[in-house]
């Protein structure tokens, strides 16, 4: 009888510490678990990008490599016969067209800096929050036929979007933020006068309390393209004889 109650005893022991145990595992789980996968997933994704900027500088300099290579041979067939040289010339016209060209010459660096007063007392003072500016003022560029335009060392083209992604702004797939360096290659004094021009984009953004410089240079670089774009549903019109 004495030997079944210390059995019975045993049991309800076991019982209550396991309970216990279970207890403490889902509180450890709840507390230590939290914190640690998280880190443990940050450092992951850490080690990801890293992986990719890597990877992503070896395809730039192969590119770069191959390109120069492209180059030589275009060149060495360009001094062989001037049929090579007209066709040289029309691609490196288009290429030029499209942005894939390094660029410099005369033009304009416009720089824009948010408001420099808290921003918890009004709304849309970043330059984020007002993208309009931005594309207005590559419009108004463009119409003064600026022959190339950056923003923030980023080839504006025709297939170059620009958009708000949380913070920042994503410039042809490249985030980017404030200040905003706008540059311009063409006639510095047109380019100047149309950004300045009473009540033309300058003021609109001073008057919302932006920091704007504009400066004219007598050489403004200007980086090429990176953006490839693929044409899927595009094609070229063949020319018939009757038209």
């Amino acid at each position: 009888m004495e030997r079944r109650k210390d059995l019975l005893a045993i049991v309800i022991v076991s019982i209550f510490l396991g309970i216990i145990l279970s207890i403490q595992f889902k509180t450890v789980n709840k507390t230590v678990g939290v914190g640690v996968l998280p880190t443990q997933r940050s450092q992951q994704l850490a080690q990801d990008l890293k992986k990719a900027q890597s990877d992503k500088e070896s395809q730039t300099k192969r590119i770069e490599e191959l390109e120069e290579k492209i180059s030589k041979y275009e060149k060495g067939e360009v001094d062989k016969n001037t049929y090579a040289e007209n066709i040289y010339n029309d691609m490196q016209k288009y290429r030029t067209l499209a942005g894939y060209l390094d660029m410099e010459g005369p033009g304009v660096i416009m720089e824009v800096s948010d408001p420099e007063i808290d921003v918890k007392f009004g709304e849309g003072l970043y330059l984020i929050d007002q993208l309009d500016y931005i594309l207005q003022t590559i419009s108004i560029l463009n119409a003064a036929d600026a022959e190339a335009i950056s923003i923030n060392d980023q080839r504006y083209t025709a297939f170059t979007e620009i958009e708000r992604a949380g913070d920042h702004v994503m410039i042809n797939g490249v985030p980017t933020n404030t200040p905003i360096t706008i540059k311009a290659i063409g006639d510095t004094r047109t380019l100047e006068s149309v950004l300045t021009i009473k009540n033309g984009i300058v003021d609109a953004l001073r008057y919302a309390d932006y920091t704007v410089q504009v400066k004219k240079e007598n050489k403004v670089e200007i980086p090429k393209s990176k953006k490839v774009k693929e044409l899927i549903f595009a094609k070229p019109v063949e020319e018939s004889e009757n038209r």
